[in-house]
């Protein structure tokens, strides 16, 4: 696959519709080979490679590292939720669910407060919502609690070198898909 052809927009896309089931990849692999990329093109491209490749070894990675530190400061386990949490955040149907159960636990309490955890309203256009309709999270943009722990990840995903494997895996999911189309017609 050309992953210079493939936006943010398309990986993120498909990171949602993932199944995130998947095993990890070997430790080995996903610590071997690191190296600067030499142009733009070519980060973008190993950026997109390996966050969808290695999407279970970076959750992973991260829970393992807040595990540590709640290990030296026990406090940290209120750090871990939160990180686990906001990671979970990009799925969209987690998160919509999640604001909506909130908002209904809080407005038990206080209305008011509630009512500050809503969303903006959508546009209405014609007698129907408008289509881009961004998700929010105790009435913050979604983005907010994202943001904050995507960093590391971002960081490896940038060195770290696609390696063979990984590029055969790609044409691998590809073809089945391919194939799957095929065979329904």
């Amino acid at each position: 696959m050309d992953w210079s052809a493939v936006t943010a927009e398309d990986l993120v896309d498909a990171l949602r519709e993932v199944d995130w089931s998947t095993p990890p990849r070997p430790v080995p692999e996903f610590f071997s080979r690191f190296t600067v990329p030499r142009s733009y093109s070519k980060w973008t491209s190993r950026l997109k490679c390996n966050l969808y490749y290695y999407r279970t070894n970076y959750f992973i990675l991260i829970m393992f590292i807040l595990g540590i530190g709640f290990i030296w400061k026990p406090i940290a386990i209120l750090a871990a939720f939160m990180t686990g949490v906001s990671i979970a955040f990009l799925n969209d149907s987690f998160a919509v669910t999640f604001n909506e159960k909130v908002t209904r636990t809080v407005r038990q309490f206080s209305p008011h407060l509630a009512a500050k955890m809503r969303p903006p309203i959508t546009p209405v256009l014609r007698g129907r919502p408008s289509s881009k309709r961004s998700i929010h999270i105790c009435g913050r943009p979604r983005w907010l609690f994202v943001l904050l722990f995507s960093a590391a990840t971002l960081l490896h995903a940038s060195f770290r070198t696609p390696n063979l494997k990984a590029r055969l895996n790609t044409f691998r999911e590809e073809f089945r898909a391919v194939w799957r189309n095929y065979s329904e017609l």
